[in-house]
């Protein structure tokens, strides 16, 4: 027979994965890599900008690299901020 008492479960964390979502989860680790993707994300704005030094002519190259560079660099430095002010959310 059924109780009338209500089964408390422990707190899930804001990191954790539940497997019924992400069934990858079972099997392996399932993460990401926030430190090494904002590494990658610096070094790609600065290849960007150092592919400004070339043999091509036109400016449409030049403003292509900029703005994607300067995307980048926008998303990375939301990141941060987001990054820094998750705990007072």
């Amino acid at each position: 027979m059924a109780s009338k008492a209500v089964e408390k479960r422990g707190r899930v964390g804001v990191d954790t994965v539940d497997p019924r979502d992400e069934p990858s989860a079972e099997w392996g680790w399932h993460g990401s890599f926030p430190k090494a993707t904002r590494i990658a994300g610096w070094l790609t704005a600065i290849i960007l900008l150092v592919m400004l030094y070339g043999n091509h002519h036109g400016w449409t190259e030049n403003l292509w690299l900029i703005g994607l560079s300067l995307a980048v660099m926008f998303t990375l430095v939301l990141d941060i901020r987001k990054q820094r002010t998750a705990w007072r959310k």
